[in-house]
């Protein structure tokens, strides 16, 4: 069994596509913001009367702006996942056809995905969700997740973002959140007696008045009005992207059981992949019994299917390769594997010094692909050091 190689080539592109979209819906509420704080400056020269009602009439306007943006966020939302499940949808049809030799090629089905496939990631009520446990194949330090999905052709996807919330609610929660903040930060600022301009420069940062700034400048600035809903929204983007993406792929696996019986779970390897995705990269599953991504917010990781060469009568192509933060390495490389050849100073960068030798230790005494994941407890967290500690507990750490 393998995977074709262009499915690992696809997570990096899903990536990459989420900041293209977060960055048009970031734009457009830096844009709101930004005008605000300049409107402030207006404030300068008022009487305190005067001054109280252009201050209301500055937050009244944001509020109202940026409830506007939430819904226009949602809307656009919808339309790129709606557009994105098929073209995914698409995808991996293809790819399972280009494996196949011309007389296996019709085995593979197609799978139409409802307009309501997408739609229901972003408006949902989040209770009308079901729970799907981890399948007992994984081992025991990385189950106890639950997964809240409910799959359905005809009627959509219902998934909640990693906390329970709906997309549509989490913009909605996040512009009001932010405008309050804002209305706050203003009014201590005058009741302490700091001038306009000081706080025009806090909420804004270092950005000068007028200049526009690219969004990694404008989160470089420091503004305490931008920087975070900046990074809230693109968490928020990328998460129901990857939601969207690995579940029309799903249906599609699943679909085609004739062609791939299983899937495996592939995380990034580099050092920002988070200790879950660290342990379950790797890790093969029976559709519908297994973990799917996200596993939680700005999660990278992907399923791909693992193509049944032996059962369908032909041979497997060459091991091919997939990339890493040092460059392509084989396929079948796991996290555990990828890390245990990177150097002391890079390992203690990913696991904190202090753990690097236990990670050693059991990599020499389990292998680094059961090293990695032995460092994963049941709810998916990180273990701490004294857990470390207990669980490879002889001889001299190194």
């Amino acid at each position: 069994m393998s995977t074709p190689a262009e499915f690992y080539n696809n997570a990096i592109n899903l990536n990459r596509y989420g900041n293209g979209v977060s960055k048009r819906i970031i734009n457009a509420y830096n844009d709101l913001v930004l005008d605000a704080i300049d409107q402030l400056r207006g404030l300068d020269g008022l009487p305190a009367p005067g001054k109280a009602a252009r201050l209301r009439s500055i937050l009244a306007q944001l509020k109202t702006s940026v409830n506007r943006w939430a819904g226009q966020s949602t809307s656009l939302s919808i339309s790129e996942l709606e557009e994105l499940a098929g073209v995914e949808a698409g995808f991996v049809e293809d790819q399972l056809r280009k494996v196949l030799p011309p007389e296996l090629k019709p085995k593979v089905n197609s799978v139409k995905i409802s307009p309501g496939f997408a739609e229901a990631v972003v408006t949902t009520d989040p209770t009308q969700i079901g729970v799907v446990s981890l399948s007992d194949d994984l081992q025991a330090a990385v189950t106890g997740a639950t997964r809240a999905v409910t799959v359905t052709i005809a009627d959509g996807v219902t998934l909640t973002l990693p906390n329970g919330q709906i997309l549509q609610k989490a913009f909605q929660d996040l512009g009001e959140r932010q405008t309050a903040l804002f209305g706050m930060s203003v009014r201590n600022g005058l009741l302490q007696g700091e001038t306009t301009e000081s706080i025009v420069k806090r909420l804004k940062g270092r950005l000068q008045q007028g200049q526009p700034g690219s969004i990694n400048q404008i989160i470089a600035a420091g503004g305490q009005a931008t920087v975070p809903a900046d990074q809230q929204i693109r968490t928020l983007v990328r998460t129901s992207i990857n939601q969207v993406a690995n579940a029309a792929s799903q249906k599609v696996f699943e679909a085609n059981q004739e062609v791939t019986k299983k899937y495996k779970y592939v995380a990034t390897l580099d050092g920002r992949t988070s200790p879950i995705c660290r342990a379950l990269d790797g890790t093969v599953h029976e559709y519908g019994k297994g973990p799917i991504p996200p596993q939680h917010f700005n999660c990278r990781s992907a399923t791909v299917p693992i193509v049944d060469y032996k059962g369908l009568g032909i041979e497997p192509p060459p091991e091919d390769n997939r990339s890493s933060a040092g460059g392509l390495v084989p396929e079948s490389t796991t996290y555990g594997e990828w890390l245990n050849k990177q150097s002391k100073e890079e390992k203690a960068k990913i696991l904190g010094a202090e753990k690097v030798p236990y990670f050693n230790r059991l990599a020499r005494k389990y292998g680094p692909t059961d090293a990695i994941r032995k460092f994963v407890s049941q709810d998916g967290s990180e273990l701490t050091l004294g857990q470390l500690k207990r669980i490879a507990p002889s001889g001299k750490a190194s």
